[in-house]
């Protein structure tokens, strides 16, 4: 009875291997992507990321436009948007930043090759305005031939020690405006107009 039983778990999985290594589908050179995507839709999880963050953010941006009646196509500048995400890039990935921490908060100083150089020329003087829109601390950028400074200070020792905590890059990534400064440059607007 027991090596009966054992046969028929054997066969049932064996079959169970056959089937599964028979109706895999991969990726493979001449693909129909529209086939692949109609199976996966019918057994597979919808994905949500694309699969790179620039990529994602022109994704995120197309898919709105595309949903607003009132988009004016002539005015959309996705290339700049693409710029844009560059520049970020280049911030994140290609910045030097030597830091000193003063008594009130941080001063930092970021530079890197030419292209990170002109990046930072082009993103920290703007978004230094938007973090000076936070009356909690005092934000001086300046602009130098090497790179940028950013000084950030506040007279409360809590945000004091939340500018520390922050560094340069994570005050770079706060005042959540990012999104809305996408949309506006796939736009064609001046996002540095507000």
């Amino acid at each position: 009875m027991q090596i009966r039983s054992f046969l028929i778990v054997a066969m049932v999985f064996g079959a169970a291997t056959a089937m599964a290594q028979t109706s895999h589908v991969g990726h493979t050179e001449g693909m129909d992507h529209a086939t692949h995507s109609g199976h996966m839709a019918a057994t597979e999880p919808a994905l949500t990321e694309p699969g790179q963050g620039a990529f994602a953010a022109i994704a995120e941006v197309v898919k709105v436009l595309e949903a607003d009646p009132e988009t004016d196509w002539a005015q959309v500048d996705l290339a700049a948007l693409r710029a844009h995400l560059v520049d970020m890039d280049r911030l994140v990935t290609g910045t030097q930043v030597e830091e000193t921490v003063l008594p009130d908060g941080i001063r930092s100083f970021a530079t890197g090759d030419a292209d990170t150089i002109a990046a930072l020329l082009r993103m920290v003087p703007a978004h230094a305005a938007e973090l000076a829109k936070d009356p909690r601390w005092s934000v001086r950028a300046t602009e130098r031939e090497d790179g940028v400074e950013l000084e950030v200070t506040s007279t409360d020792p809590a945000t004091v020690a939340r500018i520390q905590g922050l560094g340069f890059f994570g005050l770079m990534a706060s005042q959540d405006h990012h999104r809305a400064h996408h949309l506006m440059i796939a736009r064609g607007q001046n996002a540095h107009a507000h």
